[in-house]
């Protein structure tokens, strides 16, 4: 009986997963934001690499959205980059073509790819599955 007094108290206290989106596209930058939004999701926004390694807003990140061709660094890159500074929060790639090289590449580092254009709830089910990882 005292664990369904303490489970509504529990659910209150639950704080909504936190993404990190990187992607030079406005456009697309800003409809992930809105759409994750509706989702329940907590969306941080970042334009470029560069802007994210400056904030190193990393506190609470549950999962990181990164989009694979930007101007300065790849995702790859960034993830790379991350990784080698100690900061491991999962990773989602969005990409719009891939190569075999580069899903290679992905797969033996662990991290999902999700191919633009965005159809269906692909990317959401990725972003859900990592914040329960």
């Amino acid at each position: 009986m005292q664990s369904t007094e303490t489970e509504p108290q529990s659910r209150l206290t639950e704080r909504p997963p936190v993404v990190v989106v990187v992607d030079d596209d406005p456009a697309v930058r800003g409809s992930l934001k809105f759409s994750l939004e509706l989702e329940g999701f907590v969306v941080r926004a970042y334009g470029r690499s560069a802007e994210l390694l400056r904030a190193g807003d990393f506190g609470g990140c549950d999962c990181l959205v990164i989009d694979q061709r930007m101007p300065e660094t790849s995702g790859m890159e960034l993830i790379g980059q991350l990784r080698s500074q100690k900061i491991f929060p999962p990773a989602i790639l969005l990409i719009s073509q891939s190569s075999p090289a580069l899903t290679a590449r992905a797969a033996k580092a662990g991290i999902p790819i999700v191919e633009k254009p965005l159809f269906g709830n692909a990317l959401i089910d990725q972003i859900r599955d990592a914040c329960r990882r």
